[in-house]
């Protein structure tokens, strides 16, 4: 059975901050992400390493590789996407930077793509969606991780989620959705793990720390609406999670926001219910400086009751 959806209203909120950021972004990247890779080799063809943590006063080339999260949106002071400083920033970047530079010497290219997804195959379902989509991670901005770098965070899945729930509602998943949910997560999984093949060969030192996704089916940005569609929201963000962000933790860190209570409280999050606020960046801030500076983190939990909290 078809499961309906208002498919303008989630085309809408879900291009808003892609559909603003896109002219200018785009000739931001074309010219500062060649300046960035222009004088360095490839790391292609490197065997993958292991990479330790950075510890006590080792200097840190920071790579932040996220959509608009990693721009700081919602933040009092934002990150800008290729910044190489963002130490005054409220962002969780920003905040990683000024914590990890109170003993060292920090470093950053901030590859944020506000509006971005990971997936290509994503990308291209979102542009006949016709939300605008500015690009993907794994083949817009991996390319020009610098080999350099020492640390790399990714908070990957908000706008994957909201694409794939309006392909839901707009019928493209026929009479079983669930079956086209499924390959596309496979899809999201395949990518995910292309994504740190590449940053590894471009930067073969460098130490991962990845971020599930909280339920967005059970955030404020989508509070009001119908329950079957807070219900498609919560199976998408849930499955990607589940299925293609935790498997990840046999390979590096896998930071669990699903799990955390304090991913639902609203009082972290922005006026518009989706980006968090200067509060909701700190908590992603300490999270992330936890694997950091332990070099671990606890295993994502199988399941947990904040997966299913839109009953």
């Amino acid at each position: 059975m078809r499961m309906n959806m208002k498919v303008s209203g989630w085309a809408n909120h879900s291009s808003r901050v892609g559909a603003r950021l896109h002219p200018a972004l785009a000739l931001v990247m074309a010219i500062g992400l060649a300046a960035c890779s222009g004088s360095s080799s490839s790391g292609g063809g490197t065997t993958p390493t292991s990479p330790t943590p950075p510890t006590g006063t080792t200097a840190v080339a920071y790579t932040p590789i996220g959509a608009s999260d990693a721009a700081g949106v919602g933040a009092s002071v934002p990150c800008l996407p290729l910044a190489n400083s963002c130490s005054q920033s409220t962002s969780y970047v920003g905040l990683v930077q000024r914590r990890l530079a109170e003993t060292r010497t920090v470093s950053l290219v901030n590859l944020a793509l506000p509006g971005g997804v990971l997936s290509p195959d994503i990308d291209r379902l979102g542009d006949e969606l016709g939300r605008s989509i500015p690009g993907n991670f794994l083949t817009q901005l991996a390319p020009f991780v610098p080999p350099s770098t020492t640390l790399v965070t990714i908070f990957a899945g908000g706008n994957d989620t909201n694409t794939l729930a309006l392909a839901i509602g707009a019928g493209r998943g026929g009479a079983d959705p669930s079956a086209w949910l499924t390959q596309q997560v496979q899809g999201f999984a395949r990518d995910y793990g292309l994504l740190i093949d590449a940053i590894r060969a471009r930067a073969p030192g460098a130490f991962i720390v990845v971020l599930n996704t909280p339920n967005f089916g059970a955030l404020p940005y989508v509070a009001g609406r119908p329950l079957a569609e807070r219900r498609i929201v919560q199976d998408v963000a849930v499955r990607l999670t589940r299925e293609a962000i935790n498997p990840l933790a046999g390979r590096v860190p896998v930071v669990d926001l699903m799990c955390d209570a304090r991913s639902y409280q609203p009082s972290i999050y922005s006026a518009d219910g989706f980006h968090p606020n200067d509060q909701g960046y700190a908590f992603i801030a300490e999270v992330l400086l936890q694997a950091i500076t332990s070099g671990s983190a606890p295993a994502p939990a199988a399941s947990c009751g904040f997966m299913t909290l839109v009953g």
